[in-house]
């Protein structure tokens, strides 16, 4: 990242290539930033295993993972198990790269979802900043950074990145919309923003390579957005009663915080799982028997702004992640219910 500017690749599945949320939102703020809806369970332990690497490489990969373990509510495990959440390749010839949070699920187990095909600085940690829920701080929208368009292209077409212009603009020249993200200002000093020299700026403004988490990294990833300490985890999370008679009560308190519900598929069958209430939220579905595995989620598809997912499921043990969205459409109380349908 010295003479020339090394820049990792944010993947997203082909069916969400610049479109990181799935769920469909109303009014939002201005608010490291966040894709929408690609957040791991709070209080998840996330299997890691290495597809090659030496043993140095191995050791830098755990260690800037680390530092992200240090302030969010959650953990690694590098269990090199085959089925592990976070997949790391170290293909030089393949650049820096990792899917988004919860999209690491929606790979092939054979395949990488992350690799390290440079280890500069910081570069591991960018990374796993990434596989858990984070975006490039250089597309936030209250960046302000004016780009010199052909300048980026022309610049990110050589060596080392070779990138086509689809590529360029897909990770550096397109900014994330307000409604697509949640999170911050923008933070100069942030993990996940790259160095960019003042020649690929209209205004001759640069950006510095960042190589340790910004306090704002570390401020957000473990705030109620993302993964605080104090939050809920799934060994604490309230039993639903598959069909109980009453809904279970349940409150939101403040801006982005966050309950976990789990109940237990007893057959094959198809299910309902919606929320009641004034307090606009968005709900997720994990499972079954792994409260990494996201199976669906939803905004808006419920009664006025509640969730609503309904889904073929098979017997196990599933986990619900309910999470405040709206500051403004009521903050309080909601209900919640299972329906075996």
């Amino acid at each position: 990242m010295a003479d020339r500017a090394k820049v990792c690749i944010d993947r997203t599945l082909p069916t969400a290539s610049m479109r990181p949320q799935r769920t469909m939102r109303r009014g939002g703020r201005e608010r490291a930033i966040a894709p929408i809806g690609k957040t791991w369970m709070n209080g998840s332990t996330l299997g890691v295993r290495f597809l090659g690497g030496t043993a140095n490489e191995q050791a830098t990969a755990r260690e800037q993972a680390g530092w992200w373990g240090q302030v969010a509510n959650l953990k690694f495990d590098f269990n090199n198990a085959n089925n592990a959440d976070i997949r790391i390749a170290f293909d030089s010839s393949d650049g820096a790269w990792s899917y988004v949070g919860t999209d690491c699920r929606n790979i092939p187990v054979n395949q990488a979802t992350m690799n390290l095909g440079f280890l500069d600085g910081g570069t591991a940690a960018h990374e796993f900043g990434h596989a858990i829920g984070l975006a490039h701080e250089h597309q936030n929208p209250r960046g302000g950074i004016q780009w010199n368009e052909q300048v980026v292209i022309q610049e990110l077409a050589k060596s080392p990145n070779f990138w086509d212009e689809e590529t360029t603009r897909h990770n550096v020249l397109r900014k994330y919309t307000v409604d697509q993200i949640k999170g911050t200002d923008f933070d100069p000093d942030s993990i996940m923003l790259y160095f960019f020299p003042a020649s690929w700026t209209t205004n001759g403004i640069a950006t510095k390579a960042n190589e340790v988490l910004s306090a704002m990294d570390k401020q957000f990833i473990a705030g109620v957005q993302m993964y605080p300490k104090l939050g809920g985890t799934v060994t604490n999370a309230v039993e639903l009663e598959i069909n109980a008679k009453r809904r279970t009560a349940a409150s939101i308190g403040k801006f982005s915080e966050e309950d976990l519900f789990r109940f237990n598929a007893a057959s094959d069958g198809r299910y309902l799982i919606d929320t009641r209430g004034p307090t606009d939220v968005v709900m997720k579905l994990f499972g079954p028997n792994n409260p990494t595995a996201l199976i669906a989620e939803d905004d808006d598809s419920g009664i006025d702004t509640n969730a609503l997912i309904v889904t073929d499921l098979v017997a196990g043990n599933y986990f619900v992640q309910v999470r405040h969205y709206n500051r403004a459409n009521g903050m309080g109380n909601y209900t919640i219910k299972v329906r075996k349908l």
